[in-house]
């Protein structure tokens, strides 16, 4: 089932299903997904036997890996201008390298710095490289308020960033992009804004009014598109507070919104958006975190819908 959502140049099928799982294998919930130079999608689960599924544009099953790498806290999940992957685990505090067969080339962290330190790495959150300098970036969110810059030989180059609501600062750093021009932009989630810094940190713009913004994504269009996760605690079942997708142009301003003012796992709703991606053909991907917002609250617990396609018609 689908349904035909968003209107002007940004209209959708929105798909129910598109996944295509072998059977017996599940995902627990998506907090990472990303596609590559062939359109393959790259979904980051929290099914610790199969940590990065990989499926062809149709939704077919092409393959797994990662199996005993990452605990039950995946994270956040990024593809370099090299193909090569980056995947955040907050449970490990870790950032691990891989190339898009599997292989693990390298592993920055691994041990919790102490909680607010500043030192890298405390719960992590998201991880990207740059297009220009290969550094890498990261955002760690859980238990610091900074962004790390790294090289890609795991050199420690700078860090910025304090705890509060000031420009410069953050309460959890969620994700972070990197456009050609190494503007860097920093979803704050719990500030409900988008942060945009220069190579070196200094703040350049934010963008307010983005309620808890998760995934963030260029689209082959040049437009950011934003993953806003659902309410707060004591918030819950409140219409209209996030579970939506935003586009943005990169001047802030807002273009569309997709998403129903209730949760739920139909054609066209969310419930817990978390990563986002966009192939080249302009289809959205969205990975939830659906069971962590709302699936393990249910009597008894279930595996809620937490990966979504919307095919671009516009």
């Amino acid at each position: 089932m689908s349904k035909i959502i968003g209107s002007g140049n940004f209209k959708y099928e929105a798909l129910e299903t598109w996944e295509h799982l072998p059977d017996g294998l599940n995902l627990v919930e998506s907090p990472g997904v990303a596609v590559n130079q062939n359109d393959e999608v790259f979904v980051l689960t929290r099914n610790t036997q199969h940590p990065v599924i990989v499926f062809a544009q149709d939704g077919q099953f092409l393959r797994s890996f990662g199996e005993g790498t990452f605990s039950a806290r995946t994270h956040g999940l990024s593809i370099g201008p090299d193909g090569t992957l980056l995947c955040v685990d907050d449970g490990m505090h870790s950032i691990t390298h891989w190339s898009q067969e599997g292989e693990l080339l390298n592993t920055l962290g691994g041990t919790a710095s102490i909680k607010w330190s500043g030192d890298p790495f405390n719960r992590p959150t998201h991880a990207t490289i740059s297009p220009n300098s290969g550094d890498i970036y990261i955002t760690d969110g859980y238990g610091n308020a900074k962004v790390h810059r790294f090289s890609v030989t795991g050199k420690h180059i700078l860090s910025w960033g304090t705890p509060g609501i000031d420009p410069g600062q953050f309460i959890r750093p969620h994700n972070i992009i990197i456009d050609k021009d190494e503007n860097i932009y920093v979803a704050d989630r719990e500030c409900h804004r988008i942060q945009i810094f220069d190579a070196e940190g200094q703040f350049i713009d934010m963008w307010n009014n983005i309620h808890r913004p998760d995934g963030i994504t260029f689209g082959p269009d040049g437009n950011i598109y934003i993953a806003e996760l659902n309410g707060m605690d004591g918030m819950e079942g409140c219409p209209g507070l996030g579970h939506r997708v935003s586009v943005y142009s990169k001047n802030g301003t807002l273009l569309a919104r997709f998403g129903g003012e209730d949760e739920g796992e139909g054609a066209g709703d969310f419930i817990a958006p978390h990563g986002i991606a966009v192939d080249s053909l302009g289809d959205i991907y969205v990975g939830e975190v659906s069971f962590s917002i709302r699936g393990r609250l249910l009597d008894p617990p279930r595996e809620l819908k937490s990966l979504k396609k919307l095919i671009r018609l516009t």
